[in-house]
This record gives structure tokens, C-alpha cells and sequence, in this order.
């Protein structure tokens, strides 16, 4: 299946706002069954709903103010791929703002969901009162 630009588009924003909130139905309508999501080039895939639900839930725990912005996205075939960036604080400390930018892959099934998403990522933590915070 080919996706069209503007399939793209509304596949990557969706997985923008349901990443946002945390919406562990919503996330997971995004992704095939058995979708792979790849956060680590070197690190194995999580696969399946319950991974892809568990690591929103984890993410959830861990940041505070999350955002994430698609800067760019092409489409090649039945794959979107987009350039974005992100910035969260910690929960663990506030004070402590992580950016982060990257680039990502996201393969379409016949149904229209992801069924393989590769994220690669550059991440920035800027401590309060330093330069760059």
C-alpha cells in the first residue's frame, strides 16, 4: 500500500497528539497488532500493543510537559518518514528541561497503520541555571 502526503500528515499528527497525552487507546489505534517500534538502532524492537501501551505508560511516569513537533515529513511508497523534535521536563526534576530531535521511519500496512516505526534521536539535558537551560 502507498500512503499519500496528506495520509502522512494526519498519521503523524495523530501519533503527535495521542504521544502528547499519553493516550495509551489512541497510541496504540495508530499501530498494527503486531506493530515494532525501534527507540535504539542497536537495542531490539518493542513489538505488540501491550509493549507499545507499556512504554507510553513508562514515558508517562518519567516526563512532564511533553512535546513534540513533526518539522518536515516525506513519504516514499507505503513508508512516511519525517524530521522532529521533542522537549520534556523530568518528573524527577523539573527544574531539568531534555530536548530532543531525530529523525523517523514509519512503515504502513494494507490497513493504513504503522506496522514498523524507527525512531534515531539526538538528545540535549540542560540543567537549570546552566547555559542552554
Amino acid at each position: 500500500m502507498s500512503i499519500t502526503y496528506a495520509a502522512a500528515h494526519d498519521l503523524l499528527e495523530a501519533y503527535c497528539r495521542t504521544r502528547m497525552t499519553y493516550d495509551g487507546d489512541g497510541f496504540t489505534d495508530l499501530f498494527a497488532e503486531l506493530a515494532e517500534l525501534t527507540l535504539d538502532p542497536f537495542a531490539p524492537p518493542l513489538a505488540g500493543h501491550n509493549a507499545l501501551r507499556a512504554y507510553l505508560l513508562e514515558a508517562a511516569e518519567a516526563e512532564r510537559h511533553y512535546d513534540l513537533a513533526i518539522e518536515r515529513h516525506w513519504v516514499a511508497g507505503d513508508t512516511a518518514l519525517a524530521a522532529w523534535h521533542a522537549s520534556w521536563n523530568r518528573a524527577i526534576d523539573e527544574t531539568a528541561k531534555v530536548r530532543q530531535a531525530g529523525f523517523l521511519s514509519a512503515e504502513v500496512g494494507e490497513d493504513g497503520r504503522i506496522a514498523r516505526l524507527k525512531l534515531w534521536t539526538v538528545t540535549r539535558e540542560h540543567l537549570a541555571g546552566t547555559e542552554g537551560a
